[in-house]
């Protein structure tokens, strides 16, 4: 049977499983499985692929997504210049697997959000530094919307801290994205450390986190008559987009 699946840590948020068993069972695709495996260290791929011969491909997310390009073989121009790996094609030379990575984020994040945006958004705010961060900074570069990184630790030319943020940073940046798993299933009550007191309906908050549907960062939005969205769709088109990699 033909493996793929999803590595990670933690897991327990993941709708990719029950995304793909459906995908499966719908478009009667048989001779295929889709698995989770928690990893404890990126370290642990070699073992991974030790353990499961018939592993095909892989998605990855948080925090590996960055952590896991040693291991590529090769790496898609678009993910190389991200750089961050979300999907990896495996394959095998002479019974050794060799990856290929592929960065699926970019384009669904493009997909999913450039329905909602108006010509007022001309800057943003990406908080977070990790790889769905990264994969929303090139889509925007693509969308020619300028944006800063937020982050505790800020590092880099275009990268601030959340004590910068304040009511007129608010007002210049009417896009604000979280890219960071704040609010995400099991801690439904934390949030990005933002003074939302200062958010306007002329704002749009995008939460690349889809479990809870609503987080209380997109709750606190609403409240000011925000435009918001999660990473609900966003999971599905990248996901159609790994499975024509896999399977193409």
């Amino acid at each position: 049977m033909k493996l793929y699946g999803l590595i990670g840590n933690p897991l327990t948020h993941s709708y990719s499983e029950k995304y793909f068993s459906r995908k499966f069972k719908k478009e009667n695709i048989r001779d295929c499985r889709y698995q989770l495996f928690q990893l404890e260290s990126e370290n642990d791929l070699p073992r991974l692929f030790s353990e499961h011969s018939n592993l095909l491909g892989l998605n990855v997310t948080i925090p590996f997504k960055q952590k896991i390009i040693k291991y590529m073989g090769e790496i898609d121009q678009e993910a190389g210049k991200c750089g961050a790996v979300n999907c990896i094609k495996i394959e095998r030379h002479s019974g050794k697997p060799y990856l290929k990575g592929y960065n699926t984020d970019i384009g669904a994040f493009r997909l999913s959000i450039e329905p909602l945006l108006k010509p007022q958004y001309k800057n943003a705010l990406i908080l977070g530094s990790g790889g769905g961060a990264l994969a929303a900074g090139a889509a925007l570069t693509q969308l020619k919307i300028s944006f800063n990184f937020v982050s505790r630790n800020p590092v880099g030319n275009n990268h601030i801290g959340y004590d910068n943020i304040d009511e007129k940073k608010i007002e210049q940046n009417l896009l604000i994205i979280n890219a960071t798993p704040v609010g995400m299933f099991g801690f439904p009550d934390q949030i990005p450390d933002l003074p939302y007191q200062y958010l306007t309906p002329g704002h749009l908050l995008f939460d690349l986190v889809y479990n809870p549907a609503e987080t209380l960062f997109l709750r606190k939005g609403k409240e000011k008559g925000a435009q918001v969205k999660n990473g609900l769709e966003m999971l599905h088109l990248q996901a159609e987009k790994s499975w024509e990699i896999w399977s193409g």
